[in-house]
């Protein structure tokens, strides 16, 4: 059984790879979106390890979505997209 994290951005994190981790992403737009860590970080593999942020911190983060290259993948469980109102 895979462990669900929760959270309000995309994430990859060196320390939950090989964990069997679903993270269930909420963006500010309303959109939820459940991923598997694992499946993303093996699409992402050759992208993460030339990244900076890797290098550095072993951790790659996205704010307002998931990655294109993960968007029509087995990697992504599940997409809802809630309606959400915007105060003037």
């Amino acid at each position: 059984m895979s462990n669900l994290l929760k959270s309000k951005r995309f994430v990859v994190r060196q320390s939950l790879i090989g964990k069997d981790t679903n993270v269930e992403v909420s963006f500010k737009n309303g959109k939820t979106i459940t991923y598997s860590h694992d499946k993303a970080f093996e699409i992402m593999k050759s992208a993460l390890e030339s990244m900076n942020c890797w290098e550095k911190y072993k951790s790659y983060t996205a704010t307002n979505n998931i990655p294109k290259v993960l968007r029509e993948t087995d990697a992504v469980i599940s997409s809802e997209e809630v309606a959400v109102e915007v105060e003037a």
